[in-house]
């Protein structure tokens, strides 16, 4: 399946997890999506954990998530940051309710545990918030990709591979549905 113009939103606050933002962004555009990186301020730079930074194309407000085929919510301490902006859990729930592909690691579960999305599906995350998942109703394994209907769940850096591996399948099958239901 070609994912070529089609396009990913990933979430940006301060402290992101270095390797689990820019391991999948580069990944994805190897696979031919653009990635718009969202952040409280278009055109603000944000640092990761360890000082790599980013500068945001978007702002949450100005984002869609029909503009969109997927979200990517990296980890690291930002989630915990993102989690706390109200338009961030509308998108999250927007993207959700379309059926179109979650994808988060580590920490990144906090941002959809708070947009109530998680009861019901089986996960994986750092087991530091195993907790938060089980407590919002997820069903919590500890395994290094988890994929269950739309959402794609990593645990931490060493599990990039397979866990950006299992996104892009997860797309690429959104994806054709998605052509076959407007006739593309």
């Amino acid at each position: 399946m070609n994912l070529q113009e089609r396009r990913i939103l990933a979430l940006v606050e301060d402290e992101f997890e270095d390797l689990e933002m820019w391991y999948p962004v580069l990944r994805l555009q190897e696979e031919g999506l653009q990635v718009d990186l969202a952040g409280p301020e278009a055109g603000k730079t944000y640092k990761g954990k360890y000082g790599v930074p980013l500068t945001t194309a978007i702002s949450f407000d100005e984002a869609s998530a029909a503009d969109y085929i997927g979200l990517y919510v990296p980890g690291g301490w930002a989630p915990d940051k993102l989690r706390r902006y109200e338009s961030v859990l509308q998108l999250t729930r927007a993207f959700h309710e379309a059926g179109k592909p979650i994808a988060q690691i580590c920490h990144a579960g906090w941002v959809l545990i708070s947009a109530k999305i998680v009861s019901g599906y089986t996960m994986t995350s750092t087991p530091g918030i195993k907790d938060d998942l089980e407590n919002a109703g997820a069903v919590w394994v500890d395994e290094e990709v988890v994929v269950d209907r739309n959402l794609v769940s990593g645990r931490r850096p060493p599990d990039l591979p397979a866990f950006v591996k299992e996104y892009v399948r997860v797309l690429e099958k959104y994806a054709e549905s998605a052509d076959r239901k407007t006739g593309a």
